[in-house]
């Protein structure tokens, strides 16, 4: 086993973190009270974990200050049923059928074929554009168009050239950056990691201020019809259902757009004592796995409340001189979520 450093991003900032090589693959841990061996870029891997038992046996020998409590990992599309006799639990990814494109297209509800049509028919032209200097400017354009995001400080808003470079360039030799333009200017990008059998939707943004012409729905239609066109059955974007979080606009739009649940075997291998405790008590599944929807739901609503509170205040300090201003021409534009455009 052979230990180093790699760089990770973590909320928006690259930060160095220790990492060991075991079983073929890149290995973190991270977490405090529970701490988690987890595979580095395991959603966007070409390939599975060969060997659990070789690396599982690796992670026990580790004497550092960081062991690991326990070790995660999941197995990988189109295998979904369980393979290894360890402790099991189920992940529940979003997965479109993408082996026929046509197929995709009629399942859909009306009004998401309605909501591509407008894209076109409102100057929304989607092409796949080379990785490059006018593509990262018109990114960092997309990342400044709102300090906010999911009802929550948008963490790429103002970054460099270089920044929105180094943040864009993981996969390149196998991904297709999806884009949307009405004219010169970026509306929208989805980024798609090729991952042999299927694919994965890294990122999708789109500007609130172009809402109405719908970019997000053309995107996801361009990346179905390039994996009919690869042989690809299957492209994933993220969960479906995230822990204990249930009804969001995310998971609407996914729905709306062909996505389905899939439920494939995560597996939870205990390390230490306190790691089988752990388990034991579902530490390991974090906030979002232990409390309550209705909880969750209502956090996320106050979360959202107070940094919109916190804008209006910076809005509002901003323009002292006019007193008599209309709030409502000052909200920011677009409003906090607005990446998720056709939700």
């Amino acid at each position: 086993m052979t230990e180093n450093t790699i760089e990770i991003s973590v909320n928006g900032k690259w930060t160095k973190v220790p990492a060991l090589q075991a079983g073929g693959k890149t290995i973190l841990v991270r977490g405090s009270a529970v701490k988690l061996a987890t595979i580095h870029d395991e959603d966007w891997a070409e390939t599975a974990l060969e060997d659990p038992e070789q690396c599982v046996h690796q992670l026990k020998q580790q004497k550092s200050g960081w062991r690991a409590d326990l070790f995660t990992f999941a197995q990988k599309l189109p295998a979904t049923q369980p393979k290894y006799a360890y402790p099991m639990e189920w992940d529940s990814i979003a997965v479109a059928r993408t082996s026929n494109f046509k197929t995709w297209w009629e399942s859909l509800p009306q009004e998401t074929r309605k909501n591509v049509r407008r894209s076109q028919k409102r100057g929304v032209v989607v092409s796949v554009r080379p990785f490059g200097d006018e593509v990262i400017r018109d990114l960092v354009e997309l990342n400044n168009e709102s300090p906010m995001r999911q009802g929550r400080p948008n963490n790429h808003y103002g970054k460099t050239f270089e920044q929105v470079k180094k943040d864009y360039s993981s996969f390149l030799d196998r991904s297709d950056l999806i884009c949307a333009y009405v004219g010169e200017e970026m509306v929208g990008l989805v980024k798609i990691v090729y991952r042999g059998e299927i694919a994965s939707v890294l990122q999708c943004l789109a500007k609130g201020s172009h809402y109405d012409k719908r970019p997000s729905n053309a995107m996801l239609a361009k990346a179905v019809e390039l994996c009919e066109a690869r042989g690809i059955a299957q492209l994933t974007y993220g969960f479906f259902h995230h822990g204990n979080k249930r009804d969001n606009p995310l998971l609407e739009f996914k729905i709306r757009n062909g996505f389905e649940e899939v439920l494939v075997p995560r597996y939870y291998v205990p390390l230490t004592a306190w790691g089988s405790l752990a388990r034991g008590l579902n530490l390991h599944r974090g906030m979002l796995g232990i409390l309550p929807h209705s909880v969750i739901a209502f956090g996320v609503s106050a979360r959202s409340r107070w940094y919109n509170f916190k804008q209006s205040k910076r809005r509002c300090s901003s323009i002292a001189e006019r007193p008599n201003c209309d709030r409502q021409t000052e909200r920011s534009n677009p409003p906090a979520g607005s990446n998720l455009q056709d939700v």
